[in-house]
């Protein structure tokens, strides 16, 4: 029963956390330590947090956003095997220990997840086609979009030593960009099990805040892997044709929106791709 290290990052999500910490506690795997992360919460998120101790360990930061969030716990975590869960999400039954058994079964893969099921303003939503997840080699759908869902993650620590840690200096889609310098490298473990519950459309959730605009994050993971040399021909023709129709995108909306500047910069980039 190999232990895990659970982190949820939190900033003053205190009205939902709650149910997040009792998805986990109430798991039938009993082998695993949880960290909350408070990013500078001004909320009763250290009296909710409190209330659990001592089943759990308590960080605090000053606002620095999800990513350094979620970096300070890897980086205080005990274990090897790391899992996480957004503040505002929750486990379902069984989650902890169908990961950690498929893992074990399959230890080639150093990261897993699974299907997720998505609620917004209490109702169920149907995923379409393009948002299924799927396993193995998730390069080219990665591009496109964000393919994993960061509540519903389990990695080994040395995946971290390997790609690096998230990517600080983006406030948003910072997990689209560790998704891709995963995928450039590993096929990834899926689970087809509907394993978490995503809660969202609510206005302090860091996508919506970034919903407008949000393609010019993408855009800048996208440069910096290229950059980066660690591509192979056939992913480096994958991310420039991605990378052109992004900037195309953007670049045109810019110009819709009066933002001619902006807009001409991007599509010079996609040009230039």
């Amino acid at each position: 029963m190999e232990p895990v290290s659970v982190i949820i990052p939190a900033f003053n999500r205190a009205h939902y956390l709650e149910a997040a910490i009792a998805s986990v506690l109430t798991q039938d795997y009993p082998c695993f330590e949880v960290l909350v992360v408070d990013d500078g919460s001004t909320d009763r998120t250290a009296e909710i947090v409190a209330a659990w101790q001592p089943h759990l360990k308590y960080l605090y930061q000053e606002n620095r956003g999800p990513a350094a969030a979620r970096n300070l716990g890897i980086k205080e975590a005990r274990y090897d095997l790391l899992a996480f869960l957004d503040s505002d999400d929750r486990w379902r039954p069984g989650k902890l220990s169908a990961q950690v058994g498929a893992m074990a079964d399959q230890p080639e893969f150093l990261l897993s997840h699974t299907e997720e099921i998505w609620w917004r303003h209490g109702k169920r939503l149907n995923q379409k086609k393009r948002h299924r997840k799927q396993g193995g080699d998730i390069f080219a759908r990665s591009l496109e979009l964000c393919v994993i869902g960061m509540s519903t993650v389990m990695a080994r620590r040395r995946l971290f030593t390997t790609i690096g840690l998230l990517d600080e200096t983006l406030p948003c889609c910072e997990d689209y960009d560790l998704w891709l310098r995963l995928a450039v490298r590993y096929p990834v473990l899926f689970l087809d099990q509907p394993l978490t519950e995503k809660h969202g459309g609510r206005p302090d959730q860091v996508s919506v805040q970034y919903r407008v605009g949000m393609d010019r994050f993408r855009i800048s993971a996208i440069t910096k892997l290229l950059q980066s040399g660690a591509l192979n021909r056939e992913q480096t023709e994958l991310a420039k044709r991605e990378l052109r129709k992004k900037c195309q995108i953007y670049g045109q909306g810019c110009l819709k929106h009066g933002r001619t500047e902006e807009g001409a910069r991007y599509l010079a980039l996609a040009d230039r791709s």
